[in-house]
């Protein structure tokens, strides 16, 4: 049997699904509605030598595929693809800024919040063998989001699925940003019961069945308890020697020598404002104190990456925002992934 199919929905610039990709899984459909980010898609598959979507890229609002006629061509694909694989998964992280602490938390009512219900009811419609849904700790933290979050939860019950869950950190697999997300994974009882597993009627999976913990290589309380450097004066183009005792993967400088940031497609694209640029050099190095404006400390990892409005992240030791290739490096794509030169950043 062929590795399982994936539908992958707000695919972006496809990060989640190359994750898949490279465990072995098949995508198989990918929909997204901004162009941009569909461009840098299917550019990056071609760099990296992977095959298109066996059912193709789809431009549009997932919304759409609610009505009767996308219902039951998706439905046909889902049931074209089977024939190839028993196991179909749904992957998809809807936007997330109406459950962000950081957002404006507008939550289930948001225009970006409407579209985590509306994954859901794709999901109990089509009825995949499996899903994955990923969104931030807010909408799993915040008590009113999370009224939200049980309350899709309970909707996906209904539908056959028992669930398993975790708030995980990018940090614990080896990603040098402070990243929580929460990830809500589904499977339907009868694959279940195919693969030997009856839980009767229980609607999430007993503790400790799902190998939740198997990939960890920093367990957070000691990721949090290594002596990471603090603050130093920034000096453009310094030298700053690697201290003991902390791991090196976890840090900004050793992914952006991994991925050999100066020489990659994507090392001059950066945002250069027309002023305030002397601001720079007042930042130290690794303070990332202040809501915007923060510079990442070379020998630490970095907040969570997000580029939008107000998010200013400066180079630990140049006098300039990060790059794009160093954005892609600490949140470690591979070295060959790149961005096409002709999009707007």
């Amino acid at each position: 049997m062929k590795s399982p199919g994936i539908f992958s929905f707000f695919s972006g610039a496809g990060f989640l699904d190359l994750g898949f990709e490279m465990a072995g899984y098949q995508i198989a459909y990918v929909n997204e509605i901004h162009p941009p980010f569909l461009k840098t898609y299917k550019h990056s598959r071609q760099i990296l030598n992977i095959p298109e979507p066996q059912h193709g890229f789809h431009e549009g609002d997932i919304s759409d595929l609610l009505n009767s006629k996308a219902t039951s061509e998706l439905k046909s694909l889902i049931k074209d693809c089977k024939r190839e694989t028993d196991v179909v998964g749904f992957i998809g992280g809807p936007p997330c800024p109406d459950f962000s602490v950081g957002g404006k938390n507008r939550g289930r009512m948001g225009d970006n919040g409407k579209l985590s219900a509306t994954y859901v009811e794709l999901i109990c419609e089509q009825k995949p063998s499996f899903f994955l849904f990923e969104n931030v700790k807010g909408l799993w933290k915040t008590k009113k989001h999370r009224e939200f979050y049980e309350e899709m939860k309970c909707q996906l019950h209904q539908s056959g699925y028992v669930t398993t869950e975790r708030l995980i950190n990018s940090l614990e697999y080896g990603v040098p940003q402070n990243r929580e997300r929460i990830i809500l994974i589904g499977f339907k009882r009868e694959l279940l019961n195919d693969l030997g597993y009856n839980f009767g009627n229980i609607t999430s999976l007993p503790e400790g069945l799902f190998p939740w913990e198997s990939h960890i290589k920093y367990p957070l309380n000691e990721v949090f308890s290594y002596p990471w450097p603090t603050t130093n004066p920034f000096e453009a183009d310094s030298e700053l020697l690697c201290p003991d005792g902390i791991p090196l993967e976890l840090t900004v400088e050793y992914w952006f020598r991994k991925n050999d940031v100066l020489n990659h497609t994507n090392s001059s694209q950066y945002f250069q404002p027309r002023a305030g640029i002397t601001k720079f050099t007042t930042i130290d190095e690794g303070d990332d104190s202040k809501k915007s404006y923060k510079r990442l400390h070379r020998w630490r990892y970095s907040p969570t990456a997000a580029y939008g409005n107000n998010e200013v992240h400066l180079h630990p030791y140049k006098m300039r925002r990060i790059s794009v290739a160093e954005a892609l490096a600490i949140q470690s794509l591979p070295k060959e992934f790149e961005l096409p030169l002709n999009i707007s950043f």
